[in-house]
């Protein structure tokens, strides 16, 4: 049967065993590893040429720009180096009212701290809306400690080359070695082809690997592709001939999925062997910087396929032999134009979320700055730093990623404080410093650009070393500078936790909900939609919705027990995650044979009206005449229900379970 997805069967913390998987080398990691530390080893060097303050912040934010390939990067990068300045100039106004008074001064922290990290979790603001937020808060502190104006100005100029220098150095690298996002395309196209010939040549295999495939979509390879459009590496044919690429790739791991997962579509060899060959070939063309056209897949005629097979095969030699073959056909029904998302998320004025994660982060951070300077231990600002590096939108988020900020400090403590101890005293140069944050960047940048299991700790890691060994503009051995570094940064994350799980706690129950409905809307849209290319491309973006909810279902362990739902209503939601993943395969080479399928649309109102899922309502579809392709199809997907209701009896509502008659 289907298994529960993604983190749901998994416990609370990665494994050992687990851990050594997640630091496994994977397709880019290297790369944007080796990026991300050559940056900060790079920033060090001109912070240390120009003895500008603040030089560990300048190589922390770094990890906020990089992505994978050198177009978001720089776009990135110019954008909140942008919103750095218009900010800094707001805060020069400001200064003109509050230099010279304090309680003025933490007034204006306030409003434009919950200004910016409302626009933070209510806008396109998301990826970089909190370093702002803490650029305007550290800048108006600095202004206390030099309440003079040509100081002021001074400080503020410093602080906008903390960000400018990492942008510049971004900036540069990435135009040298950035990965281009066509490269990046077709490299990810070819993984897929390649792993969907393993499974199909290595009956039995693991399909760890072949799940995590389906489970990211195929939304980060339209975005490289629409962006290797805008810098000039793709024409507009070219364009079009990979998007359409991009859905064949879908319809081929679907099929080669149903492959892995159920005997009786097994492919035998000689139907197997050719397009194994095939799509090997196709992916040679793919990573040497080409696509594949007029592709030849002539399948035995005389081996008798049992109906599930025979549907794969089908499946295959349609996507294989119209690989990347553009569909100019004109659409039965025009589609109606796609609403353009605003700055802000259509529920930015609705929901009071948003303004109360605005307020628990700045009243945290508040916290920390009102507490260190009355104590006058100026050596744990960091505290006020780390609120808004950390802050997150729920309370499980919160409880999960506490364990790994305290873990990711205590490891970058322990480095920074070991290279303070026994490094630093030997080192003569700067060239010395470069190579020692390389490195040390490079073991946090490795963790950092993993799974979102162990992510978080890279990030810790980076910024707990950075603050000790870069305490100034050139190379310092005070360990009580590093000492009080570290306690800020402890400080700041129980203060977060405190706040985030005791005021407002916010549960991810109705994200859930919400989240659920639309993916049952999603798998309604691909089976009504006609036209092949984009069905497919819908079927791959809920395939990520469900990778995404199956994420969202896991952190609900780690809620407080008077935040979390009931243990039932818990019990439900993944019962209707298992089933999705069993109808997904089944469903999906059904609208490909038969769209707008009546029985089909009936299973998804049936797990909808199993987990309780209220305000969703599917019209019925088409009525077809029997078919033996489709029937097969749909008897697989009442056989895997079946066995879910057999296996989790607890889950299942007092109703019957019962299902549309095929």
């Amino acid at each position: 049967m289907a298994q529960p997805a993604g983190d749901i069967a998994r416990g609370p913390w990665p494994r050992p065993g687990e851990v050594l998987r997640l630091l496994a080398p994977a397709p880019g990691r290297l790369e944007a590893t080796t990026r991300i530390a050559l940056i900060c080893a790079l920033t060090t060097l001109v912070t240390s040429m120009y003895g500008t303050p603040f030089a560990a912040i300048s190589a922390y934010v770094v990890f906020f720009m990089i992505r994978p390939d050198r177009v978001t990067s720089i776009v990135l990068s110019i954008a909140m180096l942008l919103l750095v300045t218009v900010v800094l100039g707001l805060i020069i106004v400001i200064a003109i009212f509050c230099i010279d008074d304090p309680m003025w001064r933490v007034v204006w922290m306030v409003v434009l701290s919950v200004g910016l990290l409302f626009l933070t979790s209510a806008s396109k603001l998301r990826p970089v809306g909190a370093i702002l937020a803490m650029i305007v808060g550290y800048g108006l502190d600095e202004l206390g400690i030099a309440p003079v104006g040509e100081l002021a100005t001074r400080a503020l100029l410093y602080a906008w080359l903390m960000v400018a220098i990492p942008v510049g150095v971004v900036i540069v690298v990435n135009l040298l070695m950035g990965p281009a996002p066509r490269k990046l395309a077709s490299q990810a196209l070819a993984r897929r082809l390649r792993l969907a010939a393993q499974q199909l040549g290595e009956a039995g295999t693991d399909r760890a690997e072949l799940t995590a495939c389906l489970r990211e979509g195929s939304q980060q390879i339209a975005t490289w592709l629409r962006l290797s459009k805008v810098e000039g590496s793709t024409s507009a044919t070219d364009l079009a001939a990979l998007q359409q690429a991009v859905a064949s790739t879908t319809a081929i791991l679907m099929a080669v999925d149903l492959v892995a997962r159920e005997p009786q579509a097994h492919l035998p060899a000689p139907v197997a062997t050719p397009v194994i060959e095939t799509l090997h070939a196709m992916a040679n063309m793919l990573e040497q910087g080409g696509y594949p056209v007029d592709i030849e897949l002539r399948l035995p005629a005389g081996v008798a396929l049992p109906p599930l097979a025979s549907a794969v095969a089908t499946e295959l030699q349609s996507a294989i032999v119209h690989f990347a073959v553009v569909d100019n056909a004109p659409a039965a029904e025009p589609e109606p134009p796609k609403a353009r998302g605003g700055f802000l998320l259509p529920d930015a004025r609705t929901n009071p979320a948003h303004l109360r994660y605005a307020l628990k982060t700045t009243a945290a951070a508040m916290f920390c700055y009102l507490l260190y300077m009355q104590l006058d231990w100026s050596g744990i600002h960091t505290c006020f730093i780390t609120c808004y590096v950390v802050s997150l939108s729920s309370a499980a988020e919160t409880v999960e990623k506490l364990t790994l900020r305290i873990a990711g400090c205590l490891v970058g403590a322990a480095l920074g404080i070991a290279t303070i101890v026994w490094v630093l005293p030997a080192m003569t140069s700067v060239t010395e410093l470069m190579a020692l944050i390389f490195v040390g960047i490079w073991l946090a940048a490795w963790v950092a650009q993993g799974s979102p299991r162990i992510a978080y700790a890279g990030f810790q890691i980076a910024f707990a070393f950075l603050l000790c060994v870069l305490q100034g503009a050139a190379p310092a051995f005070d360990l009580t500078i590093a000492r009080d570094r570290i306690i800020g940064v402890l400080l700041g994350n129980v203060v977060v936790y405190l706040m985030f799980t005791r005021v407002w706690p916010v549960s991810i129950a109705g994200q859930v909900d919400a989240a659920l409905a639309a993916l049952l809307r999603q798998w309604e849209t691909v089976l009504r939609t006609a036209r092949t290319a984009p069905r497919r491309m819908l079927a791959a973006q809920a395939m990520a919705q469900q990778g995404a909810l199956e994420a969202n279902v896991a952190l609900l362990r780690y809620e407080p027990t008077w935040v979390r739902p009931e243990s039932e209503w818990i019990a439900q939601r993944r019962r209707a995650l298992v089933e999705l993943e069993a109808l997904e395969g089944p469903l999906f080479l059904i609208a490909e044979h038969t769209p707008d399928d009546a029985p089909s649309q009936a299973r998804l109102r049936g797990v909808a009206e199993r987990a309780g899922v209220s305000g969703f309502a599917i019209d019925t579809g088409a009525i077809t005449t029997p078919d033996t392709t489709r029937d097969a199809l749909l008897a697989l997907a009442d056989e895997r229900l079946a066995r879910i209701a057999r296996e989790t009896p607890d889950a299942v509502p007092k109703e019957s379970l019962t299902h549309a008659p095929a």
